[in-house]
């Protein structure tokens, strides 16, 4: 009986030790997340390039059509093409404004886009239970947001050519300013894609904060014409600086302080950045 009974124990404590042993190995198959779950990031970022490229006629090509459209109304239908800004031709100044602007709006559109489309078809939950942190989320919707809007400058900057002979004096300026542009946009398409609750909220963002904005930046104008506190602010648009910077990397000329800009930029974002994690972190408007 005590033999037995020994037996029995002996038994037990093999059992629980080889589960002991087994609970602490890691499972076949099984893939370790780390610091930042790279392969999350991945895969929401390829996610998002896909989504937008299967209607790229829409998302890509469409922004181009638009964006040589201005310039042809503004360099040939409205006698452009004889006109000055200082020493640089109309044609010339006008360009890089309408590169960023088109840069701009498609990351905006990109991010509050998919979101809003995830919202409304519920399956905004399938993301949330993701093993991705905020972080995360953040950085992928950013990443595709400015990979579209890449897309849309290059093309643009490549119709240019069919109206003005571009070169690139200051390449630092084009790369920094062009990609902070997208990556600002894209920031507040995700604050805005998380905040709205429906396609009418979107849309009033787009066009009463984001369009103006946009037109309001010396796009078409050099803000060296406006009068007094129009001038000062000006100089408070975020929009001014990106676009006066992207210009000054084309055409090597620049309204305001470049680094003045860079500088006004980076806080922006970095603050911008902040916020959409916070906001993922927090589920706010996302979480029922």
């Amino acid at each position: 009986m005590a033999k037995t009974k020994a037996k029995r124990i002996a038994k037990d404590y093999f059992m629980k030790s080889i589960w002991t042993i087994g609970q602490n190995l890691p499972s076949f198959g099984t893939k370790r997340i780390g610091a930042i779950n790279w392969l999350g990031v991945w895969t929401l970022y390829t996610k998002e390039v896909r989504r937008f490229l299967k209607v790229v006629g829409q998302t890509v090509l469409s922004p181009v059509i638009t964006t040589a459209l201005f310039m042809t109304i503004f360099t040939i239908a409205l006698g452009g093409s004889g006109r000055y800004v200082g020493e640089i031709p109309f044609g010339m100044f006008l360009a890089p404004g309408l590169v960023t602007m088109a840069v701009l709006q498609n990351a905006f559109a990109n991010t509050i886009s998919s979101l809003m489309t995830s919202k409304m078809q519920g399956n905004i939950v399938d993301l949330l239970l993701a093993p991705l942190g905020p972080g995360e989320m953040t950085l992928a919707f950013t990443l595709a947001a400015v990979t579209r809007a890449a897309m849309v400058g290059a093309f643009v900057i490549f119709s240019m050519y069919l109206f003005v002979d571009l070169s690139f004096p200051n390449v630092w300026a084009l790369l920094y300013f062009g990609t902070s542009a997208a990556i600002m946009l894209a920031l507040l398409g995700i604050m805005a894609g998380i905040w709205a609750d429906k396609w009418e909220q979107s849309s009033s963002i787009t066009n009463f904060i984001i369009v103006p904005l946009s037109f309001l930046s010396g796009t078409f104008y050099s803000i060296d014409r406006l009068p007094g506190i129009w001038h000062d602010i000006s100089q408070l648009n975020p929009f001014f600086y990106l676009i006066d910077g992207f210009r000054y990397g084309i055409i090597n000329h620049a309204d305001g302080n470049l680094m003045v800009g860079v500088v006004y930029i980076a806080v922006l974002n970095v603050m911008l950045a902040f916020i959409c994690y916070r906001m993922f972190a927090t589920g706010y408007k996302l979480r029922p």
